[in-house]
């Protein structure tokens, strides 16, 4: 789903219910292609470290994503999966200098 994304957008929010609401939005081929959105729920699978992530696009089916790095202050994380088949660099800021993305090539 994620091929061909542009201006990916993932804003979450903690649930009363421990769940996180999540919006996925994103263009499709470029820019200026047509936005797609997505709504899956996020349940944090491991306790205490909260690294073990299942998103929910489509009822049963939990799809698992893990923390593998995340900065001190929250800006810059790596996800990825366990299949190896899988990983997201993700920052709070559009723009990401080049000695910092890098640097986080290192956990793939």
């Amino acid at each position: 789903m994620e091929k061909n994304a542009y201006n990916v957008n993932e804003p979450y929010r903690l649930e009363a219910d421990g769940t996180i609401a999540t919006t996925f939005t994103y263009h499709t081929g470029g820019f200026d292609g047509p936005g797609k959105t997505y709504r899956p729920r996020g349940f944090v699978g491991d306790d205490p470290s909260q690294a073990v992530w299942g998103m929910q696009f489509v009822w049963p089916i939990k799809a698992e994503y893990r923390i593998i790095y995340l900065d001190a202050d929250y800006t810059t994380t790596v996800i990825g999966r366990t299949k190896k088949n899988y990983v997201r660099i993700m920052a709070r800021s559009p723009y990401m200098e080049d000695a910092a993305y890098q640097t986080l090539l290192f956990y793939f």
